[in-house]
C-alpha cells in the first residue's frame, strides 16, 4: 500500500493557501495597529488574539456542519472554497483601511513634529550603555544631543538653524550616531555619525567609529509618528472601526474552513496512511508561509524604511498566491470520487484486519482475559498518576505557547521598532531550521524517548529566547538568525512530540477528546499572552519585556514537564523519513 503523493499534494494546496494567509498576517497586523493606528501593545494584543477566540468555537461549529453537509463537490471543498474566497476578498479590503488611515497620518510630517514639540525616548540606551534608566527628550533636545552634543537651549542661534535643517533636510533612515564617551570617560553622550567609504565616521572629526552606532531615524521619528498616529485615531475612530469589522470578517471567513481542510486528508486517505499524509501537508504548509516570507523581502515590508507604507501590492501578491492554489484546489481536487475510493479501501482493510483478529483470538491460550485484550477500553478511568501526568503534560502545552505566541505575534514590530532589522530573514531561517530538524528528531525521540526529546526542545528554546535578550540594533545579523535557528529546532523538537504524549494516554475511541484538551490548553494561551505580554511592555514602557517573557514560560513549562511520569512510550521508527515530519499522530 502506497501514498498517493499526487492527491496529497493537491489537497494540500488548502494548507498551503491557509499558511500564507496566517504568515501574513501574523507579521503586518501588528505594524498597521501599531505603526498606522498607535495603538498601544495591550490593545494591539487585544486585537490579535481574535483570531484564536473565535477558533474556540467555530473551528469545532464548522467542522460539525462539514460533517453533516453533503453537495455533489463534497463535504469540505464547499466550506473551503467560499470561506477562502470571502477570506481572499476581505483580506485585499482591509488595506484600503489601512490606506485611509495611512493618507491621514501622512498629514504628519518631520516638520510637524518639530514644531508640535513631540517627546521621543531613547530606546537604544539600555542596551547600548547597560544602563537600565530610559531617557526622554523633546524633538528639539534629541536632535541638539544628537548632533552637538547639548541640550538645544544651549545652542547658539547659528547652531539652533543648523540642527534644525539636519533633522528636517538631512536626517533619513540611514543617519546612524553612536553613544561614545567623553574623554573624562563619566558619562555616556551622543555623536553623529555617517559612511565614508563603507566606513561609519564621526560627522566632526571624520574619526572611524569603533563603538556601536544606532539608527537615528528610528530614535528621533518613529516615536513622534506613533504619536501623531494616536491623535489621528483619536480624531477620526471611525476608521479604526471599519478597520476592525473587515478584520473580523477576514478572520470568521478564515475560520469557517479550518476545520474541513483539516478534515479532508483522512476523508481521503486511508488509515496507515495519514501519518505520511500528514507529513505532506504539514510540508505544504510550510512552503506556503516560507513564499509569503520571500514576497515580504521583495517588498520590503521588514525593513525600517518602510514601516509607513501601503501595504496593498504585498496583501494582493499574497492574496493572488492564495488564489493560484485555491484554483489549482478546485480544478484538481475530486473529493467525492476520492472520499468513495477512501471508504471502499479502509472497509477491505477493516475486514482483513478483523479476520486477523479472529485468527488471533482463535490460536489464544483459553485461560488469557480477553476483556484485556479485545474490545475498546473507553470506559476505563485513568488512574490518579496518568490524570496528574495528563494536567502536567497540558500544563507544559499552555507555558509554551504562552511564551512562544507571543514572540510570533509581536515579534515583527519588534524588529522594526527595537531592532531596526527585517523580520523576514530571520522567520525564514526559524522555519527552515525546523524543516531540517523533523527527521533527526524524529530518529531520536525513538531512541530516547517523547519526555527527554521535549525537554531538550525546550531548553533550546529557552536558551534562544534568553540569548535574544541581549540583542540590540547593531548587534551582527548572524547572531539573531542563530538564535532564530535554534528556537526554530527547539519549536520543532516541542511540536513533533507533545500531541502523541496527549494521545497516549487515551483510548483508541476517545483520542478526539483527548485531542480537544490538547487544543484547548493551546488555544487558551494563544487568546491570552498576546494580551498578558502587550499589557507588560506598556506597564514597563518598553517592547524589551518581550523576549524575558517569552524565556520565562519557556523555562516554566520545563519544570512541570520534569514531573510527567506518563505519555513517554518510546514510539517505533517510523518506515518512512516522511512520517517523522507529521506533527500529529491521527
Amino acid at each position: 500500500m502506497k501514498l498517493n503523493y499526487k492527491r496529497t499534494i493537491l489537497v494540500g494546496f488548502a494548507f498551503f493557501l491557509i499558511s500564507a494567509f496566517w504568515q501574513a498576517y501574523d507579521t503586518i497586523i501588528p505594524l498597521m495597529l501599531t505603526n498606522k493606528f498607535g495603538l498601544d501593545q495591550t490593545w494591539s494584543g487585544v486585537i490579535m488574539s481574535l483570531d484564536n477566540v473565535l477558533a474556540l468555537f467555530m473551528l469545532p461549529l464548522f467542522g460539525a456542519l462539514s460533517d453533516k453537509k453533503d453537495t455533489r463537490f463534497g463535504k469540505r471543498t464547499p466550506f473551503i472554497v467560499i470561506g477562502a474566497a470571502v477570506a481572499i476578498v476581505c483580506f485585499v479590503g482591509l488595506t484600503f483601511a489601512d490606506n485611509a488611515q495611512l493618507n491621514k497620518i501622512s498629514e504628519g510630517t518631520k516638520q510637524t513634529y518639530w514644531t508640535e514639540n513631540y517627546t521621543v525616548e531613547n530606546r537604544e540606551f539600555h542596551n547600548i550603555t547597560n544602563n537600565s534608566v530610559a531617557e526622554s527628550y523633546t524633538v528639539h533636545d534629541y536632535a541638539a544631543k544628537v548632533y552637538y552634543n547639548k541640550m538645544y537651549d544651549e545652542l547658539t542661534e547659528e547652531q539652533k538653524r543648523k540642527v534644525e535643517a539636519w533633522y528636517k533636510d538631512a536626517l533619513n533612515y540611514d543617519t546612524v550616531y553612536v553613544y561614545a564617551k567623553p574623554q573624562n570617560g563619566t558619562a555616556e553622550s551622543y555623536r553623529l555619525c555617517k559612511a565614508v567609504d563603507n566606513k561609519t565616521v564621526y560627522v566632526d572629526d571624520g574619526t572611524e567609529v569603533t563603538e556601536r552606532t544606532a539608527n537615528a531615524y528610528s530614535s528621533l521619528v518613529s516615536d513622534a509618528e506613533a504619536q501623531f498616529a494616536k491623535s489621528v485615531t483619536r480624531a477620526n475612530w471611525w476608521i479604526l472601526m471599519i478597520f476592525i469589522l473587515v478584520l473580523l470578517a477576514v478572520l470568521v471567513a478564515m475560520a469557517t474552513f479550518r476545520s474541513p481542510a483539516v478534515a479532508l486528508m483522512p476523508d481521503v486517505t486511508v488509515k496507515p496512511l495519514r501519518s505520511k499524509a500528514n507529513a505532506v501537508i504539514n510540508l505544504m504548509g510550510t512552503a506556503g508561509g516560507l513564499l509569503v516570507l520571500v514576497l515580504g523581502m521583495l517588498f520590503g515590508t521588514g525593513t525600517v524604511r518602510k514601516q509607513l507604507t501601503s501595504y496593498t501590492g504585498f496583501v494582493a501578491a499574497v492574496c493572488g498566491i492564495m488564489l493560484v492554489a485555491l484554483v489549482v484546489f478546485v480544478l484538481t481536487v475530486k473529493e467525492k470520487r476520492w472520499n468513495a475510493e477512501m471508504l471502499s479501501a479502509q472497509a477491505l482493510l477493516d475486514a482483513e484486519e478483523e479476520q486477523s483478529k479472529e485468527t488471533t483470538a482463535d490460536s489464544a491460550d483459553g485461560s488469557a482475559d480477553k476483556s484485556e485484550t479485545t474490545g475498546p477500553q473507553t470506559s476505563e478511568k485513568l488512574s490518579k498518576d496518568k490524570r496528574i501526568s495528563l494536567i502536567l503534560i497540558l500544563m507544559s502545552v499552555a507555558l509554551w505557547f504562552t511564551g512562544y505566541n507571543a514572540i510570533t505575534s509581536k515579534y515583527s514590530v519588534y524588529a522594526l521598532n527595537v531592532l531596526n532589522k527585517d523580520y523576514n530573514s530571520t522567520l525564514m531561517i526559524a522555519q527552515g531550521a525546523a524543516i531540517v530538524a523533523y527527521v533527526p528528531v524524529g530518529i531520536i525521540a525513538s531512541k530516547i524517548g517523547r519526555k527527554k526529546s521535549i525537554l531538550s526542545g525546550i531548553v533550546m528554546l529557552t536558551a534562544a529566547f534568553f540569548g535574544a535578550i541581549f540583542i540590540g540594533p547593531t548587534s551582527p545579523d548572524f547572531l539573531l538568525w542563530i538564535l532564530f535557528a535554534l528556537a526554530g529546532i527547539g519549536w520543532a523538537t516541542i511540536n513533533v512530540n507533545s500531541f502523541p504524549m496527549v494521545v497516549e494516554l487515551s483510548k483508541g475511541s476517545n483520542i478526539g477528546k483527548y485531542t480537544g484538551y490538547y487544543y484547548t490548553a493551546s488555544m487558551a494561551a494563544q487568546v491570552i499572552t498576546p494580551i498578558l505580554s502587550g499589557a507588560l511592555m506598556d506597564a514597563f514602557g518598553t517592547m524589551s519585556v518581550l523576549f524575558p517573557y517569552g524565556a520565562i514560560f519557556a523555562a516554566a513549562s520545563f519544570v512541570t514537564m520534569l514531573f510527567v511520569k506518563h505519555g513517554d512510550s518510546k514510539p517505533t521508527v517510523p518506515k518512512s523519513k516522511l512520517e517523522m515530519m507529521s506533527g500529529e499522530d491521527d
